[in-house]
């Protein structure tokens, strides 16, 4: 079958398209990849620099949309169902194996490209905004870094759930398809972004900031938020970590909470049902994914460059197969 294999822990220029071994395993659900979703924690797995590191040659690509060829009995799988999986690695290639517990039907209504976008970034915006921030109808959400993957999955999930959206950008040209995402206000990223949410919000703040970037924004995205407010610590996209001065969580009444999506998972797998579900009822109310680019497989490496180098808005997907099946 074809892979883009990884040669070489330098990013996007270190994978090749090939051929390499079928994958096997008798006890796991073999699928014909159709759309594999292109991430940021790709794209560091790529550059070394992710937390879990795998020395190459190796497939990269967690996310997966396609078409189960076999399945064990009594996993719930049958030949020919459309599925949706978190591969782990191994996911740009024409075929995967992998365990039952990481499948699930791919959401009705959706094409292959869009029930993989499904995964990562959806399933953190889910977990950051209900779960851990247990947002409700009526409140104001701040997403930053809402150009970005994780973040368009923010604005489009936190519009879903009847809230108020602020979407906080850096680069250029992206309002128009934020606004269609689902923002009611695009704010620039720029001197003073945290008194222009303020005004937003009548100088109350934003009851929940959802920050997939960190990096120097971060006090004053604490500033931005109400009394009670919380601010969701989802990555660090900006490359630096932040440090907090609690003192001011104390005297303002509000919480910084972390939401690790992926360390979650190992420490409460069935997180990982709860969640889709919860997807499965927005899609069903009405929840569109936005997948803005889409590649061919030959040109994979385009892809994470063009997502490397920030020219991607919200979501990127490799149509490794064209059957529509």
């Amino acid at each position: 079958m074809r892979a883009l294999l990884l040669t070489s822990l330098t990013g996007p220029a270190g994978l090749r398209l090939t051929e390499v071994d079928d994958p096997h395993g008798d006890s796991l659900v073999h699928i014909d990849v159709r759309a594999a979703g292109v991430n940021f924690p790709d794209l560091l797995v790529m550059r070394g620099e992710y937390q879990l590191k795998t020395e190459p040659p190796f497939v990269p690509g967690s996310e997966i949309a396609g078409v189960v060829r076999s399945a064990p009995s009594g996993s719930g799988f049958s030949a020919g169902d459309r599925v949706i999986a978190l591969a782990g690695q191994g996911g740009l290639a024409e075929r995967v194996a992998v365990h039952p517990g990481v499948v699930r039907h791919a959401p009705s209504g959706l094409d292959h490209a869009e029930a993989v976008t499904m995964l990562v970034n959806f399933q953190t915006a889910v977990f950051a905004l209900e779960t851990r921030a247990r947002v409700s109808a009526g409140q104001t959400v701040v997403v930053m870094g809402a150009a970005g993957g994780i973040g368009t999955a923010t604005v489009q999930v936190a519009h879903a759930l009847g809230v108020e959206v602020i979407a906080v950008v850096k680069r250029p040209g992206a309002d128009e398809f934020l606004r269609t995402a689902g923002a009611d206000h695009v704010v620039a990223l720029a001197d003073g972004w945290s008194g222009r949410v303020r005004e937003l919000t009548d100088g109350r703040g934003a009851d929940v900031l959802v920050d997939p970037v960190g990096g120097p924004a971060f006090d004053d995205a604490v500033r931005s938020l109400a009394p009670g407010g919380r601010l969701v610590v989802v990555g660090f996209a900006a490359g630096g970590i932040p440090t907090v001065t609690v003192n001011r969580l104390l005297l303002r009444n509000v919480g910084v909470l972390g939401a690790g999506w992926g360390e979650y998972l190992r420490t409460d797998p069935r997180a990982l049902g709860q969640v889709a579900s919860r997807l499965d009822e927005l899609v069903t109310a009405g929840l569109r994914p936005a997948v803005n680019h889409r590649y061919a497989f030959g040109d994979g490496v385009r892809a994470y460059t063009d997502l490397a180098s920030g020219a991607v808005f919200g979501k990127a997907v490799i149509d490794v197969s064209s059957d529509p099946a």
